[in-house]
C-alpha cells in the first residue's frame, strides 16, 4: 500500500487556482473563517446562540467510535436539543443525564429542519445566530450560483465517519478540534468493497481483520492529513474519505455542484444520490445481468465474467486515454 501526504498551501490563490484545475485533495492551512475560531471555543456562547434548536444525533457507544458502521446501525439516532449536544461534547462533567455521558459519544450531521428531507443544509438560514461568525468566502472557490449546501458537523472525541464519496465537490471547513484524515481516488474503488457509496471496510485499526475479509484493500493507494483549526480541505467528489476526530470538533462542509446542473437528481436533498446518467447505467446493468438467468449456472458464470473483462477493458483504456 502506497501512503501520499495530502498537499498543502498557505495562499488562498494557490488553493483555489488548485481547485479550479486539480482532481485531487488539497489543505489550505490557517485560513481566516471568522470569529468562530475563537467564539466557538467556549461552550457557553455556542450553547447560549443555540438554545431551543433541535437536532437528530448519532450516539454510539464509546467502545464503538473508532468503527461506526452504517450499514449495521452499530449506533442509534436521538433528536434533543442543541444546548444539551454542546455540553455533552464539549464538557467534561455535563449535568445533564450524566449517568449515560461516560459511555456514549455523539455525532451531528447537520441535514436541515424539515423531516421530510425536502430542504437542503444551509447553514447561514439554519443558523442564523452562529452564521455571523463564519466567514466563508463567496466566488472564491467556485461560483455562488453552483453553491448546494452547508452542512455543520459536530463530534465527539474519537467519532470515525465511516469511509464513503460524495458526488459534488466540496471543502471541509475545520473549525474546532483535529481531525485526521484518510483518502482514496476514485480509481482504487475496486480494493475498498463498496456497498453503495460506502465501504464495507469499517475497522481500519484490526489488521488481521483486513486481510482476511478484505484482502484487496492493502493494495488500496491512500492520502492522509490532519486537520487543525482554521484548515481547509478540498475533497473532489468521488474521493473517498474517513474522517476521525481526535478531540471534540466542529466542522462545516460547503458543497456545490462542479457539473452540469442536468447531472443531479433534482429530487436529492442530501446530495448523496449518484448522478443521473450512472444511475441510469447501473440499472440497465442489472437488467442486462438479469438476461442471463435463464442460462444454466455455467455458462451464467463465463458470460457474467465476460461482462467484467469488457467492464475492466474500458475502465483501463479511458484511464490510459486520461494519463
Amino acid at each position: 500500500m502506497s501512503v501520499q501526504e495530502i498537499k498543502c498551501y498557505t495562499s488562498v490563490t494557490d488553493f483555489s487556482q488548485h481547485i479550479k484545475t486539480e482532481r485531487q485533495p488539497a489543505i489550505l492551512r490557517q485560513y481566516n473563517i471568522g470569529s468562530c475560531l475563537t467564539l466557538w471555543q467556549n461552550p457557553e456562547h455556542l450553547k447560549a446562540k443555540l438554545v431551543g434548536k433541535v437536532c437528530k444525533i448519532h450516539i454510539v457507544d464509546k467502545n464503538q467510535v473508532d468503527k461506526m458502521d452504517f450499514k449495521s446501525k452499530n449506533f442509534k439516532y436521538d433528536t434533543i436539543k442543541m444546548d444539551e449536544l454542546i455540553e455533552k461534547v464539549f464538557e467534561k462533567n455535563p449535568s445533564i443525564h450524566q449517568e449515560k455521558s461516560d459511555d456514549q459519544a455523539y455525532y451531528l450531521r447537520w441535514v436541515g429542519d424539515d423531516p421530510r428531507g425536502q430542504t437542503k443544509a444551509d447553514f447561514s438560514k439554519d443558523f442564523p445566530n452562529l452564521s455571523a461568525d463564519f466567514d466563508f468566502p463567496n466566488n472564491t472557490f467556485f461560483p455562488e450560483e453552483k453553491f448546494f449546501s452547508s452542512v455543520l458537523r459536530i463530534s465527539s472525541p474519537g467519532i470515525r465517519v465511516w469511509t464513503h464519496y460524495d458526488v459534488m465537490d466540496n471543502v471541509y471547513v475545520q473549525i474546532i478540534g483535529i481531525k485526521d484524515v484518510i483518502m482514496w481516488s476514485p480509481d482504487q474503488a475496486l480494493n475498498l468493497y463498496l456497498d453503495g457509496d460506502k465501504s464495507k471496510v469499517v475497522d481500519l485499526s484490526n489488521q488481521a481483520l483486513l486481510d482476511e475479509k478484505f484482502p484487496k484493500f492493502k493494495n488500496a493507494s491512500k492520502h492522509i492529513g490532519r486537520l487543525q483549526s482554521g484548515d481547509l480541505l478540498f475533497i473532489p467528489a468521488l474521493w473517498f474519505h474517513n474522517m476521525k476526530a481526535i478531540d471534540a470538533g466542529i466542522a462545516i462542509n460547503v458543497f456545490w455542484k462542479n457539473l452540469d446542473e442536468e447531472m443531479y437528481d433534482k429530487k436529492d436533498p442530501y446530495g448523496n444520490k449518484d448522478l443521473l446518467p450512472a444511475a441510469k447505467s447501473l440499472r440497465m446493468l442489472d437488467n442486462v445481468w438479469h438476461q442471463l438467468d435463464s442460462l444454466p449456472e455455467q455458462y451464467r458464470d463465463f458470460y457474467g465474467r465476460q461482462l467484467i473483462a469488457r467492464l475492466e477493458q474500458k475502465c483501463l483504456s479511458k484511464k490510459d486515454i486520461t494519463e
